[in-house]
């Protein structure tokens, strides 16, 4: 059975970690669903897939594009989205609107929106009740690299608090799941016993419910990952060891034979 976001708050009840990567086309997305993974994102990571040096340039029609080739690969994952920089902070009615393409025309299940200020907050309960489901984003945010950077969130008391009520409030407005990205691992322990709904960490620790990373740093495909990043294998050695042994044998007119 298909992945929901109902199942998502019975698996945190119970206690079993949800497994979310990233993906940006439909063979990846097609392996990473074959392999069970219970959340697959379409994360402005792609930003750097193609590219980009951070997130801010990434355009709505290049998440949909990507989306639209994701959602094809998959069958069982809950697929996310994420909305990129300024097509949902303008205003509730624009982001409804953003929101609306990606459920419309790519066939995901959820989009996901940086920050738990109060504006955003509202806006997630206007997405929710039109029907949108939505994912909460706090603690670094990426889109907002110009004023965060891309150190550790949350590490004062006032942050912390800042970020646990952030969550709070997200968890209010009627977020399904909440990810909390490079924060301190006792606040996101907090947090997630704090919250009803799922914890996605990142950077965050081992207590939220679930874990997500970024799919290129999983398989050794990044130029540079962050620190609390893991990779299970060296996919740039391998791909780069096929092609000099492809080149080598067109060259030795050893292929084809």
């Amino acid at each position: 059975m298909a992945v929901n976001i109902q199942q998502l708050v019975q698996w945190k009840r119970q206690g079993r970690a949800i497994v979310a990567l990233t993906a940006w086309d439909y063979a990846i997305a097609h392996l990473l669903d074959s392999a069970g993974v219970d959340i697959i994102l379409v994360g402005d990571s792609l930003s750097v897939i193609l590219g980009y040096e951070t997130t801010l340039p990434l355009t709505l029609e290049e998440m949909l594009h990507h989306a639209k080739a994701v959602c094809r690969g998959v069958k069982q994952a809950l697929v996310v989205v994420d909305l990129p920089f300024l097509t949902y902070q303008e205003s509730p009615q624009q982001a409804l609107r953003n929101a609306g393409r990606v459920l419309k025309e790519t066939g995901a299940h959820a989009v996901k929106l940086e920050g738990g200020y109060p504006a955003m907050t509202a806006t997630v309960a206007y997405l929710v009740q039109a029907g949108i489901p939505v994912m909460g984003h706090v603690g670094l945010t990426p889109q907002s690299i110009r004023q965060l950077g891309l150190r550790q969130q949350g590490k004062t008391p006032e942050a912390g608090e800042r970020i646990l009520q952030e969550a709070i409030a997200l968890e209010q407005a009627g977020a399904f799941s909440i990810v909390l990205e490079h924060i301190p691992h006792d606040l996101a322990a907090q947090i997630s016993q704090k919250l009803t709904i799922p914890t996605i960490g990142i950077g965050a620790g081992s207590k939220c419910d679930g874990q997500v990373l970024v799919t290129a740093d999983v398989l050794g495909l990044s130029e540079k990952q962050p620190p609390f990043a893991k990779s299970y294998t060296n996919l740039s050695e391998a791909i780069v060891q096929a092609v000099q042994s492809f080149a080598a044998e067109v060259r030795n007119r050893k292929f084809p034979e």
